[in-house]
């Protein structure tokens, strides 16, 4: 059952990427910069997508783990300077991929719920869709760069927090890792009561 899960975490995560980088890819597009159709990243192939760490090695370490599952893809090439609207056109972009995550998310728990108790496989698939779904959106809207979050403080915060947060991207996903694994814990009870809420508001909707 453990090889199954991993299987089934591994084509989760992977469909669950590709969707959050075509959405940032197609958000741009429409937002008029066409780089990332220009190198073929609205696609629906994988293989333009996956970073082998953040797509594949730690959400499964993390399933196997058994933490929150998160992670990332490649990011979609993007040229600032073709997006409408300046940095609330990039907000935008940005907001796009953890939209599409909530999206499924929601979709996976509703024939969920339709399912009942006897969903069997097809259950346990929407189930992880909800879990990495959750994870992903959550993980990516930290607002800390070069993640989807900090795209959207970029839009609203004062100058100079602008400029810290230039400085901090270029090492933003070591940033990231030294946060998590310091404050391990912390970022765990976020994560888990992040997604708690959400599932609860799920329920509601659909009144289970």
């Amino acid at each position: 059952m453990q090889v199954l899960g991993i299987v089934i975490v591994f084509s989760v995560v992977v469909f669950s990427m590709v969707i959050h980088e075509l959405m940032h890819g197609l958000a741009s597009y429409w937002l008029g910069d066409d780089t990332a159709k220009l190198q073929g990243r609205l696609s629906l192939n994988p293989l333009k997508h996956i970073d082998p760490v953040m797509t594949l090695l730690v959400p499964v370490l993390l399933y196997m783990a058994g933490g929150p599952i998160f992670g990332g893809a490649k990011p979609v090439p993007i040229n600032t300077n073709k997006i409408k609207y300046g940095d609330y056109g990039l907000a935008l972009v940005a907001l796009a991929g953890p939209l599409s995550n909530l999206v499924l998310a929601f979709i996976s728990f509703g024939i969920l719920t339709g399912l009942g108790a006897d969903g069997g496989l097809l259950a346990l698939i929407l189930s992880l869709m909800v879990q990495v779904n959750l994870g992903f959106m959550i993980f990516n809207l930290l607002p800390i760069p070069p993640l989807d979050g900090s795209r959207i403080i970029y839009a609203i915060a004062p100058e100079f927090v602008q400029s810290v947060m230039r400085k901090i991207e270029p090492y933003g996903i070591v940033v990231v890792f030294l946060l998590i694994s310091t404050f391990s814990t912390v970022f765990a009870g976020y994560m888990q009561a992040a997604q708690t809420i959400i599932i609860e508001i799920f329920m509601g909707i659909f009144r289970v």
